[in-house]
This record gives structure tokens, sequence and C-alpha cells, in this order.
């Protein structure tokens, strides 16, 4: 008998196949799947509490998703070698699949719920974040949870005009969309994405096509649950939803109602927000005087469901919305840039009771943020970081570490601005974007899109376009519903969709949707994005008249880069044996320096003729010697037969004793010294880079003389050997006769000896054989003489 009642399922998607299992892994969990597409592999995990804490009034729902490192076969870079606090992504992916599987739980289920998941496996052309979704959906399907699933979830990129269903990491370079989008069967309920300026018809159409994508994991969704499914809650008594109390309900109503909708009569939200605490108060100070005993929670449930109906109905009617506007009116705009006088660039935009002070700093290559993802590491040249402060909503809270939503708001701002950057080549800088949200009541994510595009133009920035983002809402009852254009806090929070859109006058860049109803058809969606795009214009149009372009000149506060190409066999040079010679410039110079591996140099300096210095003393290493080209430059060595004089750095050429004046030189010390400046013109190079110089081509040869080493033609030698004042010489074979003549030095056999070039005649030694020779005494002759001889 197997310990295991593993139940395995697998379907065909697009070019990819799913295996899903339960029953061998995490068995003691409520619910646990494991599922692997193509080598990617992920385990989930549900467990729920068998009932709510006493008076507890919110759902408590925590969804952790966690990456290991073994999953891609690495080992953990940090100081304790192990996984610690989430990444960005992490955080991300837990926040993706919280979105659409919260609206699925039943009203009035306050049972904790914990999902967990494990990524175990990772093949790098599979995103996990597509494979968790679906994981947690037939986690949640098979546990007996009080659940409306199961899920369905596709990413969907657009190459060639085509939609492709779950595109790879290589695939997606050539994308120019990445969308996903999760719901189910009926309806969809998240899309999350970023988009290279695209029509609002091609993005809904993306939408269409990865919900029906979704139906077909669905499928094989109920599939497992039929035979490996968990009885139901509901059904075995573990949990069921609480009876309705007509008439305390009732008794609610007519304690608050009319309060209430008093109290949406008032434009200003932090004075309906403390008309509101009094509202409810006397409320319960009612029931208590009546000596009633109520559940508070409860109460509390019931007072909100007044408040939605108030609200909800008043705009189904065509009254006007909590701040007087009707749908389609956005909140004035008010813009100011270069706040900050020593930032960078900033920007204040206001919308409304919404406001961002954003700023934009400017760094170099060095600033950007190496990422050390599981499918590998990367560099991000563009940051974008939103934080929103309690006093943003004039509460009273505790400042920490960065939550979930701020990371979430901060990554749609930087997918709505990514489309528009300029590309490296163009403007070098890495840039971080700062949004603190100084107020807020609706959509502040959206003011940061604005106020962050304003800020980087004003901060230099060369951006393709300008970006604006709204936020949409919808309220549906039955048939009716309305769109509402720039929703409020409190009509995101009461209405049935938080729709957020982010675009140029061309297109979208980035879209994100989260609808707590099912039932949101195509149509819907349609005219939300209609709607939207006309709100974006409008504000287009108003950050436009405040900042038509960016700003020609960065700010002085600002490190200026230049850019310099150099030979890539040449970077070592420039580096230095263990980064010495980096490093020297660096310190003498002031200014940061990156070398690339193709020979791009960036120089950083907030000073420009620090900046200069730096390039030209690169340019000093790197420079190439030119033949014909005249160089001033020090004496190195001096050697019998020359000397060895400093070009540029690190290169020296040899100057042979020929070369050093137009008369016959004896001796090199007798016109050189060591340390000497001299000037000198290249001769010519050799293969290995050996240099040959000459002093005397630089030089006029005096009148009438024969320059040193110059021979007359070949047919005129003849004349030579005839000279009357040297007499008659007789003829060769005398010379037997002449005997063995003592001050005739003895030579070595002609194999032995050193090779003698002609002066002047361009065989002159190498620098390598200059630098051998250095061991052997040249004789006036050119002959070499013995250690005897010397003596």
């Amino acid at each position: 008998m197997s310990l295991f009642n593993k139940v395995t399922k697998s379907f065909q998607w697009g070019d990819k196949t799913v295996v899903m299992e339960t029953g061998e892994i995490a068995r003691q969990a409520t619910g646990a799947v494991l599922v692997d597409i193509d080598g990617t592999v992920v385990l989930a995990t549900v467990v729920a509490s068998k009932s709510a804490k006493p008076g507890q009034d919110f759902f408590p729902l925590t969804v952790d998703y966690i990456e290991k490192t073994y999953a891609a076969g690495k080992i953990p870079g940090s100081f304790f070698k192990r996984e610690a606090k989430p990444s960005e992504l992490e955080t991300l992916t837990s926040r993706l699949i919280d979105r659409p599987i919260r609206p699925l739980f039943p009203e009035g289920f306050l049972n904790e719920v914990h999902v967990v998941i494990h990524t175990l496996s990772l093949n790098p052309e599979v995103d996990a974040d597509i494979a968790a979704m679906i994981a947690v959906s037939a986690a949640l399907s098979v546990s007996g949870i009080p659940f409306s699933g199961p899920i369905g979830a596709a990413r969907v990129g657009y190459i060639n005009g085509q939609y492709v269903l779950n595109p790879g990491k290589t695939a997606r370079a050539d994308s120019q969309m990445d969308l996903v989008v999760a719901g189910t069967e009926a309806a969809v309920l998240m899309v999350e994405s970023e988009a290279l300026q695209l029509s609002e018809e091609i993005m809904l159409g993306a939408v269409v096509f990865g919900h029906e994508q979704g139906k077909i994991a669905i499928e094989a969704i109920h599939q497992l649950t039929r035979e490996a499914g968990k009885p139901l809650w509901t059904e075995n008594g573990t949990w069921a939803p609480e009876a309705k109390d007509d008439a305390f309900e009732s008794k609610i109503k007519g304690l608050a109602e009319e309060k209430l909708r008093a109290v949406y009569q008032i434009r200003s939200k932090q004075a309906r927000t403390q008309a509101l605490r009094e509202a409810n108060a006397s409320v319960f100070e009612a029931l208590k005087a009546e000596g009633a005993e109520f559940d508070a929670g409860k109460v509390s449930d019931l007072l909100f469901a007044i408040e939605a109906n108030i609200v909800r109905s008043q705009i189904l009617q065509g009254e006007p919305r909590i701040d007087g506007r009707d749908t389609r009116t956005v909140r004035p705009i008010e813009i100011r840039n270069s706040v900050l006088p020593r930032t960078h660039g900033s920007a204040l935009f206001t919308r409304g009771e919404t406001q961002a002070l954003v700023v934009t700093t400017l760094g170099t290559e060095r600033d950007a943020q190496r990422i050390d993802a599981l499918a590998g590491e990367f560099e991000d040249r563009f940051l974008f970081h939103y934080n929103m402060p309690p006093f943003a909503t004039g509460e009273v809270g505790r400042m920490g570490s960065t939550k979930r939503r701020e990371v979430g708001h901060g990554r749609l701002a930087k997918r709505a601005l990514v489309a528009v950057l300029p590309q490296k080549d163009e403007f070098p800088y890495t840039i971080r974007v700062v949004s603190e949200i100084t107020e807020s009541n609706g959509s502040s994510s959206m003011a940061s899109v604005c106020g962050g595009c304003l800020s980087m133009m004003d901060a230099g920035v060369p951006l393709k376009a300008h970006v604006a983002g709204i936020a949409m809402g919808l309220i549906k009852d039955g048939n009716k519903f309305a769109v509402l254009t720039d929703i409020l806090g409190d009509e995101d929070h009461l209405g049935d969709m938080d729709f957020k859109v982010a675009g140029t006058t061309n297109g979208i860049t980035a879209l994100q949707m989260d609808i707590k109803i099912q039932g949101i058809t195509k149509e819907i969606m349609q005219v939300a994005l209609a709607q939207a795009k006309e709100a974006r214009m409008h504000i287009l149009g108003k950050m436009q008249d405040a900042m038509g372009e960016a700003k020609a000149e960065i700010s002085s506060f600002a490190p200026k880069l230049y850019t310099m190409k150099i030979n890539p066999e040449k970077i070592r040079d420039v580096i230095g044996k263990g980064g010495a010679t980096i490093r020297a410039l660096t310190e003498e110079t002031g200014c940061q320096i990156n070398i690339e591996e193709d020979g791009t140099i960036t120089i950083a300096a907030t000073d420009a003729a620090k900046a200069d210095v730096a390039k030209q003393r690169i340019e000093q290493i790197t420079a190439e010697v030119e033949i014909g080209k005249i160089y001033e430059g020090p004496v190195t060595k001096i050697l019998d037969f020359g000397a060895l004089i400093n070009l540029l750095p690190g290169k020296d050429g040899l100057l042979h004793i020929s070369q050093i004046a137009h008369e016959r030189v004896e001796r090199v010390t007798d016109y050189l010294t060591e340390g000497q400046i001299v000037k000198v013109k290249v001769l010519e190079t050799d293969d290995k880079g050996r240099v040959k110089l000459s002093m005397k081509a630089l030089a006029e040869r005096p009148a009438g003389m024969p320059e040193f080493g110059d021979r007359p033609p070949r047919d005129d030698r003849g004349e030579r050997r005839d000279r009357g004042d040297r007499g008659d010489r007789g003829d060769r074979g005398d010379r037997g006769d002449r005997g063995d003549r003592g001050d005739r030095r003895e030579r070595p056999p002609r194999e032995e000896r050193p090779a003698r070039a002609e002066p002047g005649t361009g065989q002159e030694p190498s620098a390598d054989a200059a630098a051998a020779a250095q061991q052997q005494q040249v004789a006036p002759q050119g002959g070499t003489q013995s250690p005897e001889q010397q003596g």
C-alpha cells in the first residue's frame, strides 16, 4: 500500500506542458499543489484557521511568494548565505497573486488564511509568477476552503502584431507589451501590464486573449479537484455564512442612515472623515444607551454597507459625486517645477486633494542597481521609489520599513515611465525618481507618474514624450453602471473597480486593473478605457503647458558625464597593474571613471576642467605613436648605440646613435644626458610596436656637410679608389706582403660577429636588440672587443 494518495493532471498550454500534482508533498496543509511548467516548479500551500478570532472585522489573508536560490543552482551571496527579507520581485509577485483571489472569498468569511508559494526549480525561459498563480488557484480549489474559484492566469506578449501566450525571457525582448491577466471562467479580475505606447484597442484585445487562455488552466484545475478535492467547508459544517438578522439591520439603518447621508454632502475630505467618525460613534452610543447586546464588528460592517449604498445610489441616479463632480471631470490641477534649489530636478504635482512632491537625482553608472535575480543578474539604471507617510491622510501612524503597497505603487509608476526613457547611449545617467506623497485622496500612484515625468524633464532627462496617469472607478448594480474619472479614496473603497491607465498622446504605457465583483464585461472595460483616454489627454495638456520639453542643460549640482572610446586592447593600460593607474587618475582629478568592455569610457565630474584633465590623461595613456609625427619627451636611458626616449606614458622609442646628429657621433653622452627633454621624429614602427626615432631629421644639415653614413651611387665608387691625396695603394694582390699588422685588432670569425647596420639605411638595431647590446662595448669601427682586448 502506497504512503501517498498522489493525483496528477497535465495539459498542453500553448507550446508548454503543465503538470499539476497533489497528495505527496505538504500533506498537513489544508491544500497543497505542485506545478511544473517545462522545468519551472512551484509548490503552493494554503492553510486556513477553523474559526475567526473574536471581534475581528476584516478578512486576514496573507500571501507569501518565496524564491529559493537553489532553484537556479545558486548559493545566496549574503554574509549569512541564506535567503533573508523578501526581494522586490517576491513582494510584487505576492501582491500579483493576492489581488485576484481576495475578492473570491465569501463575504463574512473572516478566518485567517495563509498562502505560501515556494519556487523550487526555475527554467529562466518560464516565469514562475504564472506557475505560482495556477498553483495557488489549484491549492485553494482542492482545500475545501470557501472560495469562488478557480482562477486562471496568463502572460501576454505582442510581437509582430500578434498576441503571444506566455512569452519567455528571450521572446519578451522583442515584445511591445508585457501583460498579466487573471480571472475566473466568467470574468476578468486583475490586469497588470506595461506597453510601448499601444492603443486602447490592442490593450483590450490582449486582456480578452489572456482571459480566454486562462480558461484552459481552469478546466484542468476542475479535473484535479474532482479527483483530489477535500470536502467543502460549507458542507462538512466547518464554516457557514452567518444568518441575517433583518430586525437588527433595520435598527442600525434607522439610527445611521440620515446622519450618513448628511456626511456625504460634505465636500472636504478631512471634514467629511471627522463627521463620519462622529456619526458612527453616535450609533454605538445609542445602542449602549438602550442596553442592547451587539457585536461591534457586525455593527461596523452594517454601517459600511449603508455608506456604500448611499454613495453608489447617488452616482447611479446621476447625482453629484462625493466632492460635487460629475462622472467625467478631473479635479483641478496645479503644477510647479524646480521646487527644490539643490536637487537635480523636482516637481510638485497637485490634483485636488492628492499631492506628490517628486524628486529626480542623476547618477553615474556606478549608481545603477545590481539585482541578483533567480533568473540571473542584471543592472537597473532607472529607479522609482514611492513613499506615503501617515500625515498624507491626516492620520497618526508609525514609520517603518517599506510596505508592500509602497513597493507596488512605485513599480506601477515605473512601468508607466520606462517606455519614454532615452537610450543609454543618448543619456548615460542612472536615474532615481522618488515620489513623496504629501497629500492623498485617490490615486497617488498616478500623481507620481505625472510628477515623475515632470521632475525628470526638470532634471534635463530627454524623455520621448509626456506621460500622464489617471485612476478610473466603477459603480455597478445589475445592468446599470457608471464609470468614474479620477476617483477619490472613498470611491475606490466603496466602488467595484480600480482601473489605472497611464500613457502618452500616442498610446498606453501602463495598465493596472483590480475588480472586486464578477460580471465586468468587455463593453464596460471599453467604456472605461475611452473615458480614461479623454482624462489622460486633459492632464497631458496641463503638463505640456507647465513644461513643454526637458531642460537643455542638467543641474549644476548634477555630475556631468563625458564619454570617449578607446581601443579595447588598451583597457588594461588605463586600469594599470592592480588598478593602480585608474585609481591614481580618480584621486588626482576627483572624477569617477567607468570603463566598459567595448572600450567606452564614461567620466563623471561636476567640474568640466577636471573632466578634461582626466580625458587628456586617458588619451595620453591610450594614444598610438604616429609615423612622421614629432614628439617631445625625456631621455630615459643612455645606451652605447643610442638612447631610449619616452614619447607617451608607458611608450618609449629608440634614438639610434646615427640619428642624433648629421655629423658622426662617437659617444652618445656627448650629446644627450638622462632626463634631458628632446624633440624627435618617428621614422617607423615595426609589427611588434617598436619605434625608431630621429633627432637629426629635425635639424638642418650644415651647408656642404655630407650626412654621416651617406654613400655615393654605386657607379661612382670606382672614382673613389683613385684619390691623389692618398697615393698609389698598389694592387690588391700586394696586400699579402703586408704581413701581420700589429696595430690591427684580432677579429672573431664573421659568423660570430653581431650584425652591424649601416647608419641611415633604416636597418638600425631594434629596441630589443638595443637592450641586449647594453652588455657589449662597441668599438669605434663596429667590431666587438674581447675582454682581454678591453683590458
